[in-house]
């Protein structure tokens, strides 16, 4: 793994602007690079990155399957009671997935260590989809980059062929909040796959769905609403006043994912299969074993961007983020270092579709500390 300059492109922003990417540029500073890349070999890729992706996805499934029959790992994740019901009917139910991304810490050397499993609003899917590969065939265009160079990623056709697995008998709701550009771009993105395979769509400001006198959910048209997207955490979801009117089969990502976009997920799976290669050493935060991890970082169970996160060595804070999640439980989880370089600290975003893992998208911030002022960095597969 090593981190390489590029021309830019110089076109790349009217590309950008072209296919719906307004968000290349937030908070006033750059979001995309355009003129670097990171490099891997293929065996770093299939042997580091993929296969232990798809591992971790499965040990995660077994995990929700033992989580959901004990309430006592339930009230661990602080799951609300009262959607204990409605997130054991969707498990049971079979309920389809989609998407997750797994956070990875790797520096080039060594097994790749989990992070935190994003599984249920994951974005940066458009950028590690699409536009990194639209950066690739445009490098490879203008001879900055050999024919052949490869990425891993097959997301784009995996996504497509997961839309394909759910029926088309119905039409697709997509809710977002639609004022954000960043949220609305990740789902229109989405409701393009989805339409690639088959489905009608439909766009839902997510603040415009209401209930009618039976309890249905209803779209801004008072269409009764049977199967949604949703790029809003069932954590929030969870505790809101019309949760009572959740039911499984409708909703995607289902109610069971509940269970992995929860950092409390990182113990769990450490008391089960401590040592594993790709897992670190993970307590929740009353546990005697979190303080005598020596370098360790503290996050909040439902943290989300970064947000109060701290980072303390031999009991002192070297790094600490503000936010809004410093209420909660939390987890301790032992300190991995990211690949660090000239762009800053890398973190891989491993995805997996369906239950494959089907592309990668690095993400780089200048602190230890990945947060929501992180830049997306394109990637390629070398020969070498």
């Amino acid at each position: 793994m090593r981190r390489i300059a590029v021309p830019e492109r110089p076109d790349w922003r009217d590309q950008a602007r072209a296919v719906g990417f307004g968000f290349h540029t937030m908070y006033g500073a750059p979001y995309w690079v355009d003129d670097a890349a990171y490099a891997f070999s293929l065996a770093e890729i299939e042997d580091r990155i993929e296969d232990p992706s798809e591992q971790l996805h499965a040990l995660c499934l077994d995990l929700v399957a033992e989580v959901v029959a004990d309430n006592r790992a339930l009230r661990r994740l602080a799951i609300p009671e009262t959607a204990w019901d409605v997130v054991r009917a969707s498990w049971e139910a079979g309920d389809r997935h989609l998407y997750g991304r797994f956070d990875l810490a790797y520096d080039g050397t060594g097994p790749a260590k989990l992070l935190e499993y994003n599984a249920d609003t994951p974005t940066s899917i458009f950028e590690a989809a699409f536009f990194q590969h639209n950066w690739l065939i445009g490098q490879q265009a203008a001879g900055v980059l050999p024919p052949g160079t490869d990425q891993f990623n097959l997301l784009q056709e995996c996504l497509v062929e997961a839309f394909a697995h759910f029926p088309r008998d119905r039409l697709f709701h997509f809710a977002c909040w639609t004022d954000n550009p960043e949220d609305r771009g990740t789902v229109a993105y989405l409701m393009d796959c989805a339409a690639q395979a088959g489905h009608q769509v439909h766009l839902l400001d997510i603040r415009a769905i209401g209930t009618d006198q039976a309890g249905h959910f209803t779209d801004e048209a008072d269409r009764v609403i049977t199967r949604c997207f949703k790029l809003y955490p069932w954590e929030d979801l969870l505790r809101e006043p019309f949760a009572r009117a959740l039911a499984p089969g409708i909703w995607v990502e289902p109610p069971w994912k509940a269970l992995l976009s929860n950092k409390g997920i990182l113990p769990l799976l450490w008391e089960r299969h401590a040592g594993h290669p790709n897992l670190l050493p993970a307590f929740f935060a009353d546990d005697p074993q979190a303080a005598a991890l020596d370098h360790a970082v503290v996050k909040p169970v439902f943290g989300r961007e970064g947000g109060n996160v701290a980072i303390r060595r031999n009991g002192t804070v070297t790094d600490r983020t503000g936010g809004d999640y410093a209420d909660g439980p939390q987890i301790v989880q032992a300190y991995a270092p990211l690949f660090a370089g000239e762009g800053g600290h890398a973190v891989l975003g491993s995805w997996v579709v369906g239950d494959r893992a089907a592309g990668l998208g690095v993400r780089e911030d200048a602190g230890r500390i990945t947060r929501d002022s992180t830049r997306f960095v394109p990637h390629i597969i070398t020969a070498d």
